[in-house]
């Protein structure tokens, strides 16, 4: 089968915002304890932090991680997380039915962040609680000094602000599992009504307001311009979520959920731009995409805890074991996001440590990389610059729901610093290669820097931590540059990252 690819270096998309390739963690799970946080493990620094972790997070280079929640911060007080580690209340959390310790709360997460060269992205509750609960935090986070709860952090032990930036007004508000779960009109009014505390105190922030849990639910899209319609003015992101399964283990229609995404993002960008339009606005409002990723592995296995009667500390929960489909799956959500990037500035895979996670450890053990990590890895390093407008030709295959997906999914960035274009591509055909003919229009000259493949026939093999390394990218093989043009095959089913030098 032939494909064709054109690209050329003056169709751009959308200089991408780094913030694309952020994560997540929760308190939930091992996310925090027994994940970035174990004391007394061989890996531990003097704070508690698992070094070999930190290593792993390092390499994937998230600008951004999102905390403490999730479901979990629509019942969290803050203040719980501050002060005396002995002092501090053990509490239950009603979203994941366990008891939290508070051992890790504000400071802890901000230490870790420092070291591991990441800016924090914080999420107030607006289900048990409100307005004052959230200016409280952005004062105690963010103030210098002079005033109650900037003087309160100062005694705990940090004298300089964080100067925090980004902030998330709830999480899931349109779900009936949501901790006070509020209709649109509802939460809109709140949203707003927070967002103008926040930025009474700091116009510069940067605030999100919950869009749809999914594209799924009842109240989709509407909930978005209800929402939108009370607070465009005032925030400056709707978030999205979406997780992908293959409980029908069909391959073809799993790794076509990609295309089902872009949908979601591109009615979701026809509301914004409508909600523009009836307010007469010149501001725009963007998509953070502030949860995403495989999660159904481990569904079944964890009712036993979520539906029990005890309330375990750190339970290993929602703990996905992720294959090489998932691998696929994930390099076509990141082509997915890349081609929006003019719309999804900030993207936050779900979650960063052994909850679904790209990560994993063992308490008291061994930290792996599982097959997600590489796409992820490769997004963030290489996919900071321009997004390029591609037109491609490709065989199409039929699936339900959605029509004709193309077996060839690329996305392409320019970085001009560097000099180089990344290519990312997945190649979806079951048992065919895919020829490929890329045309590298406005570039005078290119050469091939770097081509790294997954391309394992077991689509059910996964990493462990007896074999870690099990599956890893390796150098592909067949792409040569000739000129201005790449060709050469990609393997069926198979994951490639092409970087290249060129010259305009």
């Amino acid at each position: 089968m032939h494909t064709r690819v054109t690209l050329h270096r003056d169709f751009v998309i959308s200089e991408i915002d780094e913030r694309l390739y952020g994560a997540f963690l929760e308190h939930m799970g091992r996310a925090i304890y027994s994940g970035i946080y174990e004391p007394g493990h061989p890996e531990a620094n003097d704070d508690g932090f698992r070094r070999d972790v930190l290593d792993m997070v390092k390499e994937l280079a998230p600008p951004i991680v999102r905390y403490p929640g999730g479901n979990f911060v629509s019942a969290y007080n803050w203040e719980d997380g501050i002060g005396p580690r002995e002092e501090r209340p053990v509490r239950l959390d009603l979203a994941w039915h366990s008891r939290e310790s508070n051992q890790v709360g504000i400071h802890e997460f901000a230490d870790w962040c420092e070291l591991a060269g990441i800016d924090m992205m914080l999420a107030v509750n607006l289900g048990s609680r409100g307005i004052d609960a959230a200016r409280n935090f952005l004062e105690y986070v963010n103030h210098p000094e002079g005033s109650a709860w900037s003087d309160l952090r100062i005694r705990n032990g940090r004298q300089a602000p964080w100067n925090v930036k980004l902030w998330c007004l709830g999480n899931e508000m349109d779900g009936p599992w949501q901790v006070g779960h509020k209709n649109a009109d509802e939460y809109g009014h709140l949203a707003n009504e927070t967002g103008k505390a926040l930025k009474a105190y700091d116009s510069s922030l940067e605030l999100v307001a919950c869009g749809s849990s999914n594209p799924d639910m009842a109240s989709y899209p509407e909930w978005e311009a209800t929402v939108l319609d009370h607070c465009y003015e005032t925030v400056d992101y709707i978030s999205l979520h979406m997780y992908f399964t293959n409980y029908a283990d069909d391959l073809g229609s799993y790794l076509a959920l990609s295309e089902k995404l872009d949908r979601y993002i591109g009615s979701i960008a026809g509301v914004i731009d409508y909600i523009k339009a009836k307010k007469r606005s010149t501001k725009d409002v963007h998509i953070c995409f502030d949860e995403w990723n495989v999660w159904y592995h481990s569904t079944e296995r964890d009712k036993r805890i979520l539906q029990g009667n005890d309330w375990p500390f750190a339970p290993a929960i929602l703990e996905d074991a992720y294959n090489v489909e998932d691998a696929l799956l994930i390099g076509c959500v990141l082509n997915t996001f890349i081609r929006r990037s003019d719309r999804v500035r900030i993207a936050c895979i779900a979650q960063l440590v052994n909850v679904i996670a790209p990560i994993m450890t063992e308490s008291g053990g061994s930290a792996w990389r599982q097959t997600i990590f590489y796409p992820l890895y490769f997004a963030s390093r290489f996919g900071r610059g321009k997004a390029l407008r591609l037109a491609v030709d490709s065989p199409t295959y039929p699936v339900n729901e959605l029509g004709d997906v193309p077996y060839l999914d690329v996305s392409a960035v320019h970085d001009e610093a560097q000099g180089t274009i990344a290519l990312f591509i997945v190649n979806r055909h079951p048992s065919d290669s895919l020829e490929f003919d890329v045309d590298l229009g406005g570039f005078t000259s290119c050469r091939l820097i770097e081509h790294q493949s997954i391309d394992y026939p077991d689509m059910k093999a996964a990493n462990t931590a007896e074999r870690p390394g099990h599956i890893q990218p390796t150098p592909g093989q067949g792409l040569t540059v000739d000129g201005s043009a790449l060709k050469g095959a990609l393997t069926p089913l198979s994951y490639h990252m092409v970087r290249l030098e060129v010259a305009e």
